[in-house]
């Protein structure tokens, strides 16, 4: 199973490699920037299902992270700093900080609590970027140009492609080494019997506060990528609804399944690409979606298919859930 999952995991990298090369001859050209918003949303709701999924934190303000990386970029392409070396990791380093924030205080609560206190963060955060008018308020703020890094130049699609799918690949590949780790086994320990965890001296606290601080910061690389995707940033970005949207593609996807987010990002965004060609209603057949997939597939899409696309870590959470 562990070998049939990395030749599918390869197959599926060679398949996103080739697209650039392949997509002009078949007029696809527009989909190139197409599948690289859906990798920079995968690579949020991974983020978020690191916490959800394996550590079983239901945040709804998941986006304030996503938003916050988003911004640092675009403030400080504002003052004249442009370089990605710089930009983006600030981009991290400021949605960890504000992820340890939130989570060193909602942590201390349980349940709806813990819900409704990381959406109270998010929409003060959503509220004050509002008010900055210096940044363009409610209205957003137009960047004014994309971040610089050596040898690589952003503006050119299949480049900042081929880089975004690098970035996609390592980060990956990293979660999926967390979530088999000493501590991802703990997290999911956690997650599963947290009063047991406690008794047997764990440190559940900090634990689950260095889960939510890591997830913070690759949901902060996401939106600094997201804000060079668009080239404009608004306070939407951090919007429950946006949270929300995030939860949904994990929820779709399958929560705890190292794949999860990946798989909802793709169906959702897809979607939504194809319906709003049909009606401008395409919300309904999402939520229709999301019916069928509550009812019909409680571990989401990936989950249908068992060990083959999530390795040992859905075999783990298949027994886990059974």
């Amino acid at each position: 199973m562990r070998t049939s999952s990395i030749l599918w995991t390869l197959a599926l990298l060679a398949a996103l490699a080739a697209f650039p090369l392949v997509a002009p001859a078949l007029g696809l050209d527009f989909y190139i920037s197409f599948v690289r918003r859906v990798l920079i949303y995968a690579l949020a709701a991974t983020s978020l299902n690191l916490i959800l999924g394996y550590g079983g934190m239901v945040a709804l303000g998941h986006a304030a992270f996503f938003g916050a990386g988003a911004y640092a970029v675009g403030i400080l392409a504002m003052s004249g700093v442009t370089s990605a070396l710089v930009s983006w990791p600030v981009a991290m380093l400021l949605a960890a900080l504000l992820a340890f924030i939130t989570g060193a205080i909602s942590l201390r609560t349980r349940g709806v609590y813990f819900i409704m206190i990381t959406l109270a963060f998010a929409q003060m955060l959503f509220y004050i970027f509002i008010s900055l008018r210096q940044y363009g308020g409610e209205d957003g703020l137009n960047l004014p140009g994309y971040s610089s890094l050596p040898g690589i130049d952003l503006a050119n699609d299949v480049a900042f492609y081929y880089l975004v799918l690098v970035i996609f690949a390592v980060m990956m590949w990293l979660f999926g080494r967390v979530t088999l780790s000493r501590f991802g086994t703990a997290l999911q320990g956690i997650r599963e019997n947290e009063s047991r965890m406690e008794s047997m001296g764990y440190p559940v606290y900090r634990i689950k506060l260095t889960a939510f601080t890591l997830s913070g910061a690759v949901a902060g690389l996401a939106g600094a990528l997201l804000a060079n995707h668009n080239l404009f940033i608004s306070p939407s970005l951090m919007h429950w609804t946006q949270s929300a949207n995030l939860l949904i593609m994990v929820l779709v996807g399958g929560i705890g399944l190292r794949y999860g987010g990946v798989a909802g990002a793709v169906v959702m965004l897809v979607l939504e690409e194809v319906l709003r060609q049909w009606t401008e209603y395409w919300h309904l057949p999402l939520g229709v979606l999301l019916l069928c997939v509550v009812f019909g597939a409680p571990r989401g899409l990936v989950g249908l298919f068992g060990p083959l696309f999530g390795g040992r870590a859905a075999a783990q959470t298949g027994k886990a859930g059974s």
